[in-house]
């Protein structure tokens, strides 16, 4: 699934198409995704200029002088295709621009979705009111992890993927955060000591800024808008490297199952 480094690199290259372009025409080529597309979608969006783009955990934002944002969500396998030649049986939904630009919604698998939300709501929005901080952000602090994780016997790991505790955090990054962090996964999160937690902040916003620079992480069907793979993976500490030597002190990484989900880390390194 596209974490929030995917979608930021996804909406920084819509951007460059879309941000202060006026929108011709919306098109959509089937009913729904993983649910039935807004009613008044094509009305709202078709004519409408783009007056910025933005992301809120791991949903893209496409805000309009109508006073209505489209939210997306990739889903497992979405993407957006720049400038596609032609357009496939996946192509879902279609943006043409009054400049000649044409993008399409590609999602193969359908567990994406739209929806249309007004501008001035996005906050109260039911999804993104339930939200934490963006962890990018300044309010997500070491003050603010400390009273968010005090008395939770959860491990630690469940707890970062928790999106009302921070938002956008996925698999991938906290696997490779909490390495860098020297955290064991598996640590009750409210016994994690405040420096504990004054290394795992800084290294959550640094696994995250490194990856939006190397465009994400090319996981199975994600690439960029332009089609580019982002490269990230070559740089993965932990993550998808059972039995590989751990890159600190060349023990092997260990994988475990938590909540459903595979959790990569160095047994030695990580306490």
């Amino acid at each position: 699934m596209p974490e929030l480094p995917e979608v930021e690199t996804t909406v920084r290259g819509l951007a460059r198409y879309l941000d202060g372009a006026r929108i011709e025409r919306l098109t959509l080529r089937r009913a729904d995704l993983r649910r039935p597309f807004p009613e008044g979608l094509v009305q709202a969006m078709s004519g409408a200029e783009v007056t910025g783009l933005g992301r809120r955990a791991k949903y893209g934002l496409i805000h309009t002088g109508r006073g209505t944002t489209l939210v997306f969500h990739l889903g497992m396998s979405g993407r957006w295709r720049i400038e596609p030649e032609e357009l496939g049986k996946h192509d879902h939904l279609v943006i043409e621009t009054a400049s000649g630009h044409r993008l399409s919604l590609c999602d193969p698998r359908r567990f994406g979705s739209v929806d249309l939300v007004d501008t001035v709501t996005l906050d109260s929005w039911p999804t993104f009111a339930a939200l934490g901080p963006e962890p990018l952000g300044d309010v997500f602090s070491v003050s603010h992890l400390t009273a968010a994780l005090a008395g939770r016997a959860a491990a630690i790991k469940q707890m970062l993927l928790d999106q009302r505790i921070v938002a956008g955090l996925g698999n991938i990054y906290v696997c490779e955060a909490l390495f860098r962090a020297g955290i064991n996964p598996c640590k009750a999160a409210g016994k994690v000591t405040r420096p504990a937690l004054a290394r795992l902040v800084p290294a959550i916003k640094d696994v995250l800024g490194e990856a939006i620079e190397a465009g994400g992480s090319t996981l199975r069907d994600y690439a960029q808008p332009d089609g580019q793979l982002g490269y990230f993976s070559k740089r993965f500490d932990v993550y998808d490297r059972e039995g590989q030597p751990c890159s600190r002190c060349g023990a092997p990484i260990g994988r475990i199952v938590q909540g459903g989900r595979s959790t990569w880390f160095c047994q030695k390194c990580q306490k």
